[in-house]
């Protein structure tokens, strides 16, 4: 065994002259460990956030997004796209037209926007696994239904069993005049045959309706669209894929991944996870301060058995590394503990959603959602000996030297 180590597992668990010293010994393993926990419960808790948004995005964004560089529409008969239907990367290609619209529904009105979809949208969204009332169907034969997010049939007090009809308002396009204010819009009733319910944001703002119903009501040709959503083949990489489809489509669009689609959520939650951890962080070095009160007063306490083991041929670096050790041994400790701890209530929150999310009504889960990831975990436990090395190296290298330095002067 590692003589440096045996020694400062002794002095870790033997009894010391002043209790003082184990007493504030055991802070420092409580406060570390504290920290410890509290990391990894709450960058558990941040990927489990992380982890729901991205499945929450995957049902309403597609893989891939394309959209033109000016202007809001264009045509979907353009020869590249007729080439980008047959690339092996694309296995949905939905087209879709979507603009922002008055819904009046018996006398109540709300904001939002209408898009309009393809018939194969579901296969590439997986949003008819979200309907909550009624079906995913947008057409019944000849006729257009419509699929309402949950925030607006709240807001619209729709109820499907009335069998009344949704009226879209849309202001014209062109800049001829208008005599009255009903001049002023467009206007089409729709039936509504289903709600669905994602999160709170998108529902209370979208309803879904046939990409042809909507030309009609923008007063369109058959052929305009304002984007292209497309479902990758789970075989090829993602990232080149990606690169491949703005080739076909050249300079005149923009193709955007999922990430970019929703830059600012991302860019958010990155955001806030680092301040947590960095104010988290803080408090664990504030804690590693009872390691250096805690080695301060061993090495004092030890006077006696440093002597000893320097008359028994110890040198200076060997004593070092006795008191080194029983820092790093706190360190450890504390990290062990602290992550064992997290990781049980991260387990109890899984298996009994201790936690709920209150006054969350609008969102898709009641309880906070937890993913524990192996690489978090071991860099919080590196994180954490670090700052135990460095809280520990202070007090061995100056206090031992100066012990060694008064030493070295008596004997002369």
């Amino acid at each position: 065994m590692n003589f440096p180590f045996y020694i400062a597992r002794r002095y870790l668990f033997a009894k010391k002259s002043h209790n003082v010293i184990n007493i504030i010994s055991i802070i420092s393993v409580v406060g570390m460990a504290t920290g410890v926990m509290a990391l990894v419960v709450v960058l558990s808790v941040f990927n489990g956030f992380d982890m729901l948004i991205r499945n929450m995005i995957s049902v309403y964004e597609s893989d891939i997004k394309i959209v033109p560089v000016e202007g809001k529409t264009f045509s979907d008969t353009l020869p590249q796209f007729h080439e980008l239907k047959k690339h092996p990367s694309v296995a949905v290609y939905s087209e879709i037209l979507q603009e922002n619209a008055l819904f009046k529904y018996r006398g109540r009105q709300h904001i939002g926007t209408i898009k309009g979809v393809s018939r194969n949208y579901p296969e590439q969204s997986g949003i008819d696994s979200m309907i909550i009332d009624g079906s995913f169907q947008l057409w019944r034969g000849s006729q257009p239904l419509a699929i309402m997010g949950n925030g607006v049939a709240v807001y619209l007090n729709a109820n499907l069993a009335h069998f009344d009809p949704l009226e879209v308002f849309m202001p014209r396009r062109g800049r001829q005049p208008v005599l009255t204010s009903a001049g002023a819009f467009n206007s089409k009733a729709i039936m509504p045959s289903g709600v669905f319910k994602v999160e709170q944001e998108f529902d209370t703002q979208y309803i879904l309706a046939p990409i042809e119903f909507v030309r009609g009501l923008m007063k369109l040709g058959d052929d305009m669209i304002t984007s292209i959503e497309i479902k990758l083949s789970d075989r090829l990489n993602p990232s080149r894929a990606q690169q491949e489809i703005q080739e076909i489509v050249g300079s005149g669009f923009r193709v955007l991944n999922r990430y970019q689609q929703n830059e600012s959520i991302y860019k958010t939650m990155k955001s806030e996870k680092f301040a947590i951890v960095l104010i988290l962080s803080l408090i664990l070095v504030i804690a590693s301060f009872n390691i250096i009160g805690s080695l301060s007063m061993l090495i004092i306490d030890k006077r006696k058995d440093v002597d000893i083991l320097r008359s028994l041929g110890a040198d200076n670096r060997m004593i070092q590394k006795i008191f080194m050790a029983e820092g790093m041994l706190i360190a450890v400790a504390s990290s062990i503990l602290g992550a064992l701890v997290g990781l049980f209530i991260c387990w109890l929150q899984v298996q009994f959603k201790l936690v709920t999310l209150q006054g969350m009504g609008g969102f898709i889960t009641d309880a906070y959602p937890v993913d524990i990831q192996l690489l978090d975990i071991s860099l919080v436990l590196l994180l954490v000996i670090g700052i135990g090395y460095l809280a520990a190296r202070f007090p061995v290298r100056y206090i031992t030297g100066r012990i060694f330095a008064r030493d070295d002067s008596t004997a002369l």
